[in-house]
């Protein structure tokens, strides 16, 4: 004989929680799994904003953020045209519009490179 859904639910509906909480080790130890990591994991981003800030330096992608283009602002439209390969108007606009990024998801190493080579020039720049 099948069992619905249906009738699982009612099952687990008309039990005490202390049944409740005995079934659910039973199947926890039977089928080697655990009910509980779920809502840890659920609670834990919510929970654990320090880990999530803790875990950035490890991160293998950053965006490269030009803050502000400072007093040398043609030398930072330069270097920004070499990094992107943009053209001088988009560049311009680019500059411009600072706060904005400049090259996403590049490895930590070329990111470090473009924010020298920009701060070189005179501009203001964030690793995201």
């Amino acid at each position: 004989m099948d069992v619905t859904r249906e009738q699982v639910k009612d099952f687990l509906k008309n039990m005490s929680l202390m049944d409740a909480a005995t079934l659910v080790k039973e199947l926890e130890s039977e089928l080697g799994v655990s009910a509980a990591a779920p809502v840890a994991v659920a609670a834990g981003p919510a929970a654990a904003g320090g880990a999530a800030a803790a875990a950035a330096p490890e991160k293998e992608d950053f965006t490269v953020v030009l803050a502000g283009a400072g007093d040398k602002k043609i030398q930072v439209i330069k270097v920004v045209r070499e990094i992107t390969g943009l053209g001088l108007k988009e560049a311009k606009d680019l500059v411009d519009g600072a706060p904005k990024p400049v090259k996403e998801s590049v490895p930590k190493a070329e990111a470090e490179a473009i924010k020298k080579k920009l701060e070189d020039a005179g501009g203001t720049v964030e690793l995201k």
